[in-house]
């Protein structure tokens, strides 16, 4: 159940929302709906949050990944529960009376088209809710010394991996390998892309 200070918290996300021209409120439900659907890795709200500030919409980083986080738990929500467009524009009045009426048009309309899709997906990746690899950055580095050993010059291979969760939330993680242990990934690897060859 949501306290006091979360539901002034939806209420000034749907108000930021509401300053939203009806085009790039349309293209962001898109944007969230695409990712929803499986057609993509994740949701870019920086890109989201440059295209309002071209448009002289003035929302920072946070409120747009506000906006977003907010859009995508209900259409997750109305797809979990096989909602219809007419049962998620009243649940979504039902949550905040701040809705604005072309807002409420454009998911109707979006959510009337894409429903079906995003419930098929969604229920596939439920029975495997595992998140999917974005990018991958590495670096070669050498440690020279440590608290323990002064001399110690020693390469190392340093890993940072960018992963999307099923909600499309971005995350990273890093880590660093000897070179043998390197050696040993690659060759993991290796062995993986060839079993994949052979399908």
């Amino acid at each position: 159940m949501l306290g006091e200070g979360s539901l002034a918290g939806v209420d000034k996300i749907v108000e930021n929302i509401g300053s939203l021209p009806v085009d790039l409120f349309a293209e962001t439900c898109q944007q969230i709906l695409t990712q929803l659907q499986g057609q993509a890795q994740a949701v870019d709200v920086v890109e989201i949050c440059g295209r309002f500030q071209k448009a002289g919409i003035i929302l920072d980083l946070e409120a747009v990944q506000e906006i977003s986080k907010l859009l995508s738990f209900n259409f997750r929500s109305a797809a979990k529960s096989n909602l219809s467009a007419e049962q998620l524009i009243t649940r979504l009045r039902e949550g905040c009376s701040k809705w604005s009426k072309p807002a409420l048009q454009v998911v109707h309309k979006l959510w009337s088209e894409q429903g079906n899709l995003v419930r098929a997906h969604q229920e596939a990746q439920a029975m495997s809710s595992v998140g999917q690899l974005v990018d991958v950055q590495w670096k070669l580095g050498m440690a020279v010394s440590s608290d323990t050993c002064r001399s110690l010059n020693s390469p190392y291979v340093s890993l940072l991996l960018k992963i999307a969760d099923t909600s499309g939330q971005i995350s990273s993680k890093s880590f660093e390998m000897t070179i043998p242990q390197f050696q040993n990934f690659f060759r993991q690897f290796k062995e993986m892309a060839a079993v994949l060859e052979t399908v």
